[in-house]
């Protein structure tokens, strides 16, 4: 005789689904794995101290902020500028919190890291499978991209220490890792707005303030975005402040 119950769905098993977010952190931790290592290699050829390249990714853990964070630390940059540049690299993940299933996790503990290790890759995966998240498969996912990272990093340390003297070019992942992520992005007509509005915003910032040009240029960017998306829904466009 049947004993269980015929009035719900059986729980999901824990370590099944444990399972499968680790198989579906392993295509973006792929491409994490080699950025940290240029991450490593580049903190440690800045001359910042090994501790960092882990403390980044651990407590930073943005790939294109901790690429700009190295250079805001070598070149001693102001408390101030770090944290306004810090805000405005992550301000999209604003927009992704509308749709990440963040709601699945109820310990406030675990939904505090969810929150914290929500980064591009993680949403791509979420948003590419968008029903039969539970905790635990969302929250393998998102810890398995990062070991990716952190021990990217900390091989790219090992790497820095092993080999004589420098390797020149480094400093050109962050710029090769933006021009990756420009041209995923503009794939469609719908696009090009957003890239005209960040050309836009650069030459401005580099003839207003040249020593300032990140910092200023993501405020003009964001002020404009913002212009944008109001424009949008004025005329009853359908791209916002997101497809940029």
């Amino acid at each position: 005789m049947n004993t269980g119950s015929t009035t719900g769905t059986a729980p999901p098993n824990r370590r099944r689904e444990i399972i499968t977010g680790l198989k579906l952190g392993i295509g973006p931790g792929l491409g994490l794995f080699p950025l940290g290592i240029a991450l490593g290699l580049l903190a440690i050829q800045s001359g910042l101290p090994a501790w960092a390249v882990p403390g980044l990714s651990i407590v930073g853990y943005a790939g294109s902020l901790e690429f700009l964070m190295i250079d805001m630390m070598t070149a001693t940059t102001g408390l101030v500028t770090i944290a306004v540049t810090t805000f405005f690299v992550n301000f999209r993940h604003v927009f992704y919190a509308f749709s990440f299933p963040l709601h699945v996790i109820k310990n406030p503990i675990a939904k505090f890291y969810s929150m914290h290790a929500l980064i591009d890759e993680a949403y791509a995966v979420t948003a590419a499978h968008p029903t039969g998240w539970t905790a635990a498969r969302l929250l393998s996912m998102q810890i398995s991209m990062h070991c990716y990272w952190v021990v990217g990093g900390l091989v790219g340390v090992v790497i820095a220490w092993s080999i004589p003297g420098t390797i020149a070019g480094l400093d050109f992942a962050l710029l090769a890792l933006f021009i990756t992520l420009t041209l995923d992005a503009v794939r469609t007509r719908e696009q090009l707005p957003s890239l005209a509005i960040a050309t836009i915003a650069f030459f401005a910032a580099m003839f207003i303030t040249p020593d300032q040009i990140i910092f200023a240029g993501m405020i003009i960017f964001m002020a404009l975005l913002t212009i944008r998306y109001f424009t949008s829904r004025r005329k009853g466009g359908l791209y916002g402040p997101a497809d940029g």
